[in-house]
């Protein structure tokens, strides 16, 4: 290894790799998620199911990263940190299964080849959330047309005229974009392009009925490059990487699917939590309701108490509890899941809370926190709500906190809202009174934050204005103590 590190450089020749794998895979995106995500699952697969695939990827807009790939032929170093069933975890692994990378801007040709791939069989992507997107003026002549449901179906177009359409040439798409129903609009967007262009209807048979889509759902964090410790991992390596990708060692992928997906993806043989189900929505349900019902939660809650991260936040003996008991005693109950699997869930969720390696500021996910509140934890207090006839303690209690934290001071000190003017604005002048069941009145009959009127809700009103009277004269650890006395 003296030798490399002489040499400094990272590329297939100093490392001996000399076999590519052929491309059964393009893969539009060449960030740090696909990276850290879709590379390293795959490469799994190739060690321990002899999948054998290569993978192809596709820049998908004009400035990226393709040229960095391909100056180290592709590889990279991934870095695994995290908490699993309390126990640290530290990981690197080399990443080798990108064959290429393709900057259809720069050959657009090139670009058209993949198609031509004989063993190609799926389309991967994360164009992020804007990616799936319909753009109007998108022609089939255009090299390349601008969206990446426009280059798709040129891609796809391709293939169907190279192969004649032979089903055997089919492929499986399967999007990575946080949105539901991804390869549902997807293909959607892609139909439209075939009507606009006019294309064959022999092409649209073979996309509907040759071709599959499948929804997913993706749970991964991945800070990416870790410039600020770039000298501490460069220490553990004996080559140059400017592609260093760190990650959690958590993941997850939910992909909607059949037998003949398992068949084609053998992830059984792996030890990933790679589900491929039938429905996808409880499991997003689930991640929605509980992971990210948690960060919504806890936010305004743990800073109007003084913390600064999630991991203070789920380590301090108070604000732990409180996060605890809004999980396990009250969102976990409404969760249409086996509750065993939803309370194991939810002790990874906290140990991904926990990671040492992760420094997640609260007021870093603050940004738009009514709409979260609405789409995250509303559901459940609600559902709560009518399950049991009664209120939920800790999911209320923070929605007054949330309520509070639009006052935008604590303590004399400015509180890091981020939301749009016109929310900020609403709850000035819903905080132009010091009369606490006014403001929780104002907050909660406001249908363009929760689609609906929160006063109907049996005992809502009365119990925000409660916890905020709480939160003012005692604070957040007293006041909680005080308002579950009282609820």
């Amino acid at each position: 290894m003296s030798e490399l590190k002489e040499l400094n450089v990272l590329n297939r020749e100093h490392l001996g790799l000399s076999k590519k794998n052929p491309i059964k895979v393009v893969q539009f995106g060449e960030g740090n998620f696909l990276r850290a995500f879709v590379e390293y699952a795959f490469q799994k697969l190739n060690q321990n199911a002899d999948f054998n695939a290569g993978v192809a990827v596709v820049q998908p807009i004009d400035r990226g990263m393709v040229d960095m790939l391909n100056d180290q032929d592709g590889l990279y170093t991934l870095f695994l940190k995290g908490i699993q069933k309390g126990e640290e975890i530290q990981t690197k692994e080399l990443i080798t299964n990108i064959v290429k990378g393709v900057n259809p801007y720069a050959d657009f040709q090139q670009y058209l080849d993949l198609a031509k791939e004989d063993q190609l069989q799926f389309i991967i992507s994360n164009t992020t959330e804007a990616g799936i997107a319909y753009v109007e003026s998108d022609t089939l002549e255009m090299q390349p047309p601008s969206s990446f449901p426009a280059k798709l179906t040129v891609l796809l177009y391709e293939r169907f005229k190279h192969f004649n359409g032979s089903s055997d040439k089919a492929l499986t798409i399967i999007p990575c974009e946080l949105i539901n129903y991804n390869s549902d609009t997807l293909k959607e967007i892609i139909l439209k392009y075939c009507a606009d262009w006019k294309l064959e209807d022999g092409f649209k048979t073979w996309l509907t009925q040759d071709c599959s889509f499948h929804n997913t759902l993706v749970d991964r964090i991945v800070p990416g490059y870790p410039k600020d410790q770039i000298e501490e991992y460069n220490a553990q390596l004996d080559y140059k990487d400017n592609l260093i990708v760190s990650s959690e060692a958590f993941l997850l992928w939910v992909i909607e699917g059949g037998d003949d997906l398992k068949a084609k993806l053998p992830f059984d043989k792996t030890d990933l939590d790679v589900k491929i189900v039938a429905d996808m929505q409880p499991y997003r349900t689930r991640k929605v309701r509980i992971l990210n019902g948690a960060h919504t939660s806890m936010v305004p809650f743990s800073l109007l108490y003084g913390n600064e991260t999630v991991k203070e936040t789920v380590d301090n003996e108070f604000t732990g509890a409180f996060v605890n008991s809004a999980i396990f005693d009250e969102i976990n109950h409404v969760l249409p899941m086996d509750k065993a699997e939803l309370d194991s869930f939810a002790e990874e969720i906290l140990d991904r809370f926990r990671n040492p390696f992760i420094k997640h500021k609260l007021a870093d996910i603050a940004l738009n926190s009514i709409s979260k509140f609405k789409v995250r934890v509303l559901p459940s207090l609600l559902e709560y709500n009518e399950k049991f006839q009664k209120l939920p303690a800790h999911l209320t209690f923070a929605f007054a906190c949330l309520i509070r934290f639009y006052k935008g001071e604590w303590n004399d000190e400015a509180l890091p809202i981020k939301d749009s003017e016109d929310i900020v604005n609403t709850f000035k002048s819903i905080w132009s009174t010091d009369d606490y069941k006014a403001v929780a009145t104002a907050a909660l009959q406001n249908t363009t934050f929760w689609d609906e009127d929160l006063t109907n809700v049996n005992n809502l009103v009365d119990a925000i204005a409660l916890a905020l009277e709480e939160i003012e004269a005692n604070g957040v650890e007293q006041g909680l103590k005080n308002f579950k006395n009282k609820l």
